[in-house]
């Protein structure tokens, strides 16, 4: 009788592990950018040109789906290389000190048809944060070379006070509010 408890547990295990799907970032179909308000007036935005991001989830309807995002801080590009310098230096991101910015998912709650709430943690410039962001599963196909491809767009916004950056410069200069919008296609692996 303990073979065969021993082996239906063995086999559930095998069941639970193999039907785990990742998925992981098509960089060359994938942006990571934000916006913020300049002056009260005008939109500047940039994005991170090197970063990684994977998706896990046993789910089809992709409800338990674990979202975890790495960027690299010094490859931040808003097109203009003063402005870019300046955001890397100490009085923002201070990048040498803190390459690295975090996501990773701690829940997802499904609002709509593939439409999802994802709360998560945050974590840059030496601080960690809960943030919640609107993820919209735009759909799957199989690409010409026969891939699995899913497409996402990643929207939110969080407030660049909440992390320490930019202190000298207030919200008359530079919003307190950076919006944040991802849309990216990812492979299955």
């Amino acid at each position: 009788m303990k073979q065969i408890f021993a082996f239906l547990f063995i086999a559930f295990l095998s069941t639970t592990i193999s039907a785990q799907t990742t998925w992981k970032a098509d960089k060359a179909h994938s942006q990571v950018s934000f916006g913020i308000t300049h002056l009260g007036i005008s939109e500047v935005e940039g994005r991170f040109n090197e970063f990684d991001a994977t998706i896990e989830t046993s789910n089809e309807d992709l409800s338990d789906a674990k979202y975890t995002v790495e960027i690299q801080v010094p490859s931040i590009d808003t097109g203009v290389e003063k402005r870019d310098s300046h955001l890397k230096s100490a009085d923002f991101f201070d990048a040498e000190k803190y390459p690295k910015m975090t996501f990773v998912s701690t829940s997802s709650e499904k609002v709509g048809e593939g439409k999802f709430k994802v709360k998560g943690d945050l974590t840059f410039h030496g601080i960690t944060k809960p943030v919640t962001l609107d993820v919209w599963h735009r759909g799957t196909i199989t690409n010409q070379n026969g891939e699995l491809i899913s497409g996402f767009a990643i929207t939110g916004d969080v407030n660049r006070s909440d992390f320490n950056l930019g202190p000298k410069f207030p919200e008359a200069v530079l919003s307190d509010k950076v919006v944040i919008d991802v849309d990216a296609e990812f492979k299955k692996q």
